[in-house]
């Protein structure tokens, strides 16, 4: 397997963002709730400041391939104050999908959160259809909390990551 890297992008490299977010193909995920989403020139400077540099609450990265350079996708979380949790995501650009890159990208994230940034959980949920999805946070050592509404809900615990990856 390629060894990838976070990268974190400057406020001139989020063209990449707004492809990903723009390509029906990427985003088709996100279907249920609109599919594509429009980040516009004027919205990125704002949205910028709000996700990077703003750990440990907010943390956003590219992930990239060490050997070129190629970004391939992004990560993310932040803090949930309401359930006392952070909430992560992880989109790989369509064209780079099911070539073996979701789970180390994952474990990049995993380090960075657990690792550098400090944090106890991480959460995520997707509908229950997603089997890729489900695949990879269970290789990355992700439980099962349960279902609401076809969506499954899972966590990770730093001391349980940390227990599994020393």
């Amino acid at each position: 397997m390629e060894k990838l890297e976070l990268y974190i992008p400057k406020l001139e490299d989020l063209w990449f963002y707004q492809k990903m977010m723009s390509d029906p193909e990427t985003m088709s995920y996100n279907d249920p709730w609109g599919g594509c989403i429009d980040y516009p020139d004027e919205v990125l400077p704002k949205w910028y400041a709000n996700w990077v540099g703003q750990e440990p609450d907010r943390f956003y990265a590219y992930i990239k391939r060490s050997s070129d350079g190629t970004w391939i996708g992004d990560v993310n979380f932040h803090y949930t104050p309401e359930k006392d949790w952070h909430d992560m995501g992880i989109v790989i650009y369509a064209p780079y999908r099911g070539k073996g890159y979701a789970v180390p990208a994952l474990r990049l994230l995993l380090d960075q959160a657990f690792r550098v940034c400090g944090i106890s959980r991480l959460h995520n949920d997707f509908e229950t259809t997603r089997d890729a999805a489900w695949a990879i946070h269970r290789k990355a050592g992700f439980m099962e909390m349960g279902v609401e509404n076809g969506i499954l809900q899972l966590m990770l615990t730093k001391e349980d990551y940390l227990k599994n990856n020393p």
